[in-house]
């Protein structure tokens, strides 16, 4: 039996064993791990779910018995103290001696600390273990009961930021302090940094950027950090995450060939400069690099795996440092070389302060080749910006439709994920090709989804791929001639589409009649509320005829803030309001201490409204001639206007009158997403018409209709439908338009996404709205003027029904308020008390 002595068994450690024992042939050895922690490997990428309620074992990697069914042999507790590499033998610290074959080093690194006067002071902790959170856990309940609440990070990276919301989380104010001019240095530039910066503000923690700290302040605990020039910081506790240094300790000792600044230098093969001894992870040295993520520390274990069985396999030269991760809520990522020279290329950027997006593409100077790029706010487009990028894919002619969206007809897209080479990976954390996902199902070897991740490990890692991975499971299974469908969940085995013509074949009204028919099972969260939309999309059906099946803001009919309390906001037709009604919402936002806001949809927010008052609020409104906004519910929004021509000086026709009447007749419409409409005055655009699912603009000899664009986290321009037609034809336009994207979208999916997978796209869209190519118009032009003659406010059934009041109550045996809901002041105004 051939012997492999494994140290380190943290995620590389566990990788390697995962991946050696999933080869042929690995009967022949006997694995033995040492780790010098009390658990087997968990997962350490989310180790700050760890705050969040998971446990120890939520982040295990592993089953307890899954190395005892493997033949392999861990010891936990057990730290591996020197190599004995000329008679092929380790000793550990309970002074117990091993021999092997073949040793891998995954010792991975510690956190680094730098050389701060002070640091070994009580409240100075580093983010590395389970064990440092626990500490981490227990020091911030004791400051907290000493009544403080004021902590630091030390360091503004990856690391860093995933500290900074761990304290955040135990309810304490963070501050992070970095050395550098910005965040994230090494991943982001001052664009990119910057908005992450106002980002992770608006969440109340506090950033110190360009501070060298001279001195941790305190006698035996820390009560603040010494900035230079003798500005103090006053904190009671620290946490380190200023970056790592390799675990090398143990190769220095043996005499294997190290860094100048750490690290075990190893080959292609992971070997050592001993043949017999391999390293992998964050302690390996490769190509004078350390690498610290994932993705790499994995494809170093199946090649160190692979060569100990005299396999092939070697290592890249060059590593992809890419990277997406959702860092305190916020999407980062960067690709390729994120910082091009002026003189190597041309970087394009899109920026939105509005809503926190960032987005750079560095172009080569031909402009033909995509070479990097950063993302912040919305990293949607991630997966097809590398992809593009690393098969040196062809770009469009315009490269800036990468990042906004595609002008015209012209896709900004890579097409099919099938363009892609089989060489193309997918799954950078398990190096799994397009090529093993697609040949999977093609030979037979796997048949769902399921069976591709349990054979190839793809998207157990990040996640980021797995949109990617889908489609290409599902054109493998198209290839073959499999039926291949878009379920809405496990109780049905139809999409949203063939539901929608069911329940209106069937003439169902409920819930319960459609399971008992057609579906197994008594429902989830996800097909109760699709369920809903339906019936509202074909009877008209308010959210108060479907409570128990709504999610929480439809049940309620507002929108649900993050202390509990809910917010208000009534219709406003195309932003049109008298000086009455405005009169009305100041004196109810005074009467019951409402926070108000005007939105970017030109209507007024009222916010911290408790759930009982709700219908009293609504009552107020109702009789001053408000209705509901639907601002809570998967339907229309609002249609903004400018002023158009009654006013301005540049209109060419009546935008705000449009807008009114385009609003009334499509208010209360339920669909698969929300809806936003606008209408511009002149090409001006004041009404941001063409970032909306319908725009509409005013120029000479008409209005031009545009479709299918959306704002949020992932825009879209509106393409162009039809030109220079008149009102009437815009009415009809868009309800054949809307109701056949009521029909046929799936879930929660937008119009834009709709359009995009719409097969035929715009051409196969105008043939069936304009040209009547499927004989359905006069069908879908029905179904929505009866939508129209059935509208009913919700908030109006709600104060017309004493039986429908009862649900507005915060506790189900009790009419009392709920006390503990707590505000706090903001600029004449109020908030949540933070978190």
């Amino acid at each position: 039996m051939i012997k492999i002595i494994v140290v380190g068994n943290g995620m590389v450690g566990f990788k390697f064993c995962e991946k050696f024992v999933s080869k042929s042939g690995q009967e022949k050895y006997q694995i033995t791990v040492f780790g010098e922690e009390p658990r087997r490997a968990y997962d350490r990428v989310h180790l700050s779910e760890y705050f969040a309620g998971k446990t120890a074992d939520d982040l295990s990697m592993s089953t307890a018995t899954w190395y005892e069914e493997n033949n392999i042999i861990l010891n936990t507790s057990e730290l591996v103290t020197d190599i004995h590499k000329e008679n092929k033998t380790i000793t550990t610290h309970l002074e117990k001696t091993h021999s092997y074959d073949y040793l891998v080093l995954a010792t991975g690194s510690a956190a680094f600390v730098p050389p701060i006067e002070g640091v070994e002071k009580e409240g100075v902790f580093v983010y590395r273990t389970i064990e440092d959170l626990d500490a981490i856990m227990a020091y911030a309940k004791k400051i907290k009961q000493n009544g403080s609440t004021e902590a630091a990070v030390l360091g503004g990276g990856l690391l860093g930021l995933e500290a900074a919301k761990a304290v955040r989380d135990l309810g304490l104010n963070p501050h992070v302090v970095e050395f550098a001019p910005r965040l994230m240095p090494r991943q982001l530039d001052k664009g990119a940094s910057n908005m992450l910066r106002s980002k992770i503000e608006e969440l109340n923690i506090k950033i110190h950027l360009s501070k060298s700290t001279q001195y941790i302040d305190g006698e035996n605990a820390i009560t603040g950090m010494m900035f230079e020039e003798e500005e103090l910081l006053k904190v009671d506790m620290l946490v380190i995450s200023a970056g790592i240094k390799p675990r090398d300790e143990l190769g220095r000792g043996a005499g294997l060939e190290v860094g100048v600044r750490g690290g075990v230098v190893v080959n292609n093969k992971m070997q050592t400069s001993d043949p017999n001894i391999y390293a992998i992870g964050e302690v390996a040295l490769y190509n004078h690099m350390i690498y610290g993520l994932v993705a790499p520390g994995y494809e170093m274990a199946d090649v160190a795996a692979e060569q100990i069985m005299q396999g092939e396999k070697t290592m890249r030269e060059s590593i992809d440092m890419s990277t997406q991760l959702k860092l305190i809520g916020v999407e980062v990522a960067s690709f390729g070389d994120p910082f091009i020279e002026q003189q190597e290329g041309t970087p394009i950027v899109y920026e939105n302060k509005l809503n926190g997006i960032y987005k750079r593409i560095n172009i080569s100077k031909d402009g033909k080749a995509l070479l990097g790029g950063i993302l912040v706010g919305d990293s949607s487009d991630y997966n097809t910006l590398f992809q593009i990028y690393s098969n040196g894919m062809a770009i469009p002619k315009n490269p800036e439709d990468l990042i906004l969206g595609a002008r015209g007809s012209e896709s900004s897209s890579m097409g099919s994920v099938m363009d892609l080479p089989d060489t193309a990976v997918i799954c950078s954390c398990e190096n799994v090709t397009k090529g093993s996902i697609c040949c999977s199902i093609t030979d037979g070897t796997s048949e769902t989804l399921g069976d591709v991740v349990k054979l190839t490990k793809a998207t157990t890692g990040c996640g980021g791929c797995k949109p990617m991975v889908v489609d290409l499971v599902k054109e493998a299974q198209k290839s073959l001639g499999k039926e291949v469908k878009d379920v809405v969940c496990e109780h049905f085995a139809y999409s949203r589409q063939e539901l929608y013509d069911i329940v209106k074949i069937n003439k169902f009204t409920n819930h319960n009649e459609v399971l008992g028919t057609v579906g197994k099972g008594d429902g989830c969260e996800i097909c109760k509320p699709v369920l809903s939309s339906i019936f509202s999309s074909i009877y008209n059906d308010t959210a108060n005829k479907h409570v128990p099946e709504q999610d929480s803001n439809d049940r309620y009919l507002a929108n649900i803030q993050r202390n509990g309390t809910y917010s208000v906001v009534p219709r406003v037709t195309g932003g049109e309001i008298t000086a009455d009604k405005l009169i009305v919402l100041g004196e109810v936002a005074k009467k019951y201490n409402l926070y108000t806001k005007i939105t970017g949809g030109q209507r007024i927010d009222l916010f911290g409204a408790q759930l009982n008052d709700l219908p009293d609020i609504w009552k107020l409104l109702i009789d001053s001639g408000f209705e509901s906004g639907h601002a809570y519910g998967k339907s229309l929004r609002t249609v903004k206007s400018c002023v158009g021509n009654t006013w301005c000086r540049y209109g060419m026709d009546d935008s705000t009158t449009f807008a009114i009447e385009l609003e009334n007749r499509y208010k209360g419409l339920r669909s698969p997403h929300k809806i936003k409409g606008g209408v511009s005055g002149c090409i001006r655009e004041c009404a941001e018409a063409r970032g909306k699912d319908f725009g509409i603009i005013a120029v000479d000899g008409g209005w031009n209709l545009y479709i299918c664009g959306n704002g949020g986290a992932n825009p879209k321009h509106a393409v162009l439908f039809a030109e220079q037609v008149d009102k009437e034809t815009c009415f009809k336009y868009l309800d054949r338009f809307l109701m056949y994207y009521i029909r046929t979208a799936g879930p929660l999916i937008r119009t834009s996404t709709w359009l995009e997978k719409l097969e035929g796209g715009l051409d196969y869209l105008k043939q069936v709205v304009i040209e009547d190519s499927l004989g359905i118009a006069e069908t879908l032009d029905k179904e929505m003027q009866g939508l129209v003659d059935s509208y009913a406010c919700e908030w109006t059934e709600v104060i017309e029904s004493p039986e429908l009041q009862k649900r507005f109550r915060h506790f189900s045996n009790s009419d009392d308020r709920d006390e503990n809901i707590e505000f706090v002041p903001m600029r004449d105004q109020i908030m949540p008390r933070p978190w």
